[in-house]
């Protein structure tokens, strides 16, 4: 078995820390707060969700997080119909300030100012561009299915020079809900651009869905392994340094993804089987 194969299978499970739930509304600003039950000097990562979704659609993800060690904290702003990108970009910001700003817990949790990230799903992936782009504290970001965002998460991306992850569905091709190959693109090296085979934009968001009772646009538990393992590594590896976990963080070999080069013309990219791509595309 490969090492990044090994520390998937380790990192798509449960962590060994004991997770707390808080409320980020506490402290001004509605959303949730996963951390640690205890320690120090922790990292951290502010989370953007989707499109007329809500924070708790992503709880178990940020519970996961917060097992391997990172607080991990989502503003539950923006979720009508016509949101503010701008507005949830500051939102993000506001959450980096509050849990580096803010003993966590009783009091014996902190975040270290310098071990910050931002990621996000959809619309939420984009505005963390966005905010990453607005702050010189974030070290990492990762965009996770990435929709178009207003102003232009491309825009932002070719300003950054922080190491970036951009994770897409098994469709080639960007959309009108779907900036996936433009948004990696503009984004400076090092980055990474993965796609997941069996994969739709909004399989890991978590809870029942309108068509989930006809298989339409239901939880994908595949795609929550693969992308909570991804992820995972990507923070750790980033925000701690930790050596054991930069293959599976960058380039490294995992069966069910490809690594893509954004540049590269469509018809050069590897293909999906016919299957697979459709459902990426049914899935947005």
């Amino acid at each position: 078995m490969s090492t990044s194969k090994k520390l998937a299978a380790q990192l798509g499970k449960r962590g060994p820390h004991p997770v707390l739930r808080g409320n980020l509304a506490l402290a001004g600003q509605p959303g949730v707060v996963f951390t640690p039950a205890t320690g120090y000097n922790l990292p951290a990562v502010a989370f953007g969700h989707g499109w007329l979704l809500s924070a708790e659609r992503y709880a178990d993800t940020l519970k996961h997080l917060a097992s391997w060690g990172i607080v991990a904290a989502a503003p539950d702003t923006e979720r009508g119909p016509v949101p503010s990108h701008r507005g949830l970009a500051a939102d993000l910001a506001t959450t980096l300030d509050i849990v580096t700003g803010v003993r966590l817990g009783t009091g014996d949790i902190s975040v270290h100012p310098d071990k910050l990230a931002v990621a996000g799903h959809g619309m939420g992936a984009s505005i963390a561009v966005l905010t990453a782009a607005a702050r010189s504290d974030v070290k990492a970001v990762a965009a996770l299915y990435p929709a178009p965002s207003a102003p232009s998460a491309e825009d932002a991306a070719a300003t950054l020079d922080i190491p970036s992850i951009v994770l897409g569905d098994a469709a080639l091709a960007d959309s009108l809900n779907d900036n996936t190959v433009s948004l990696a693109g503009a984004l400076r090296s090092p980055t990474t651009f993965r796609r997941l085979d069996k994969a739709s934009s909004d399989g890991i968001v978590e809870g029942r869905r309108l068509l989930s009772p006809i298989g339409v646009g239901g939880t994908e538990k595949s795609t929550v392994r693969t992308t909570r393992a991804l992820l995972t590594a990507f923070l750790l590896f980033h925000l701690t340094g930790e050596e054991q976990y930069a293959e599976l963080a960058g380039a490294g070999e995992l069966k069910g993804t490809r690594v893509v080069d954004p540049h590269a013309p469509v018809q050069d990219q590897p293909k999906p089987n016919p299957l697979t791509a459709i459902r990426g595309v049914i899935g947005r």
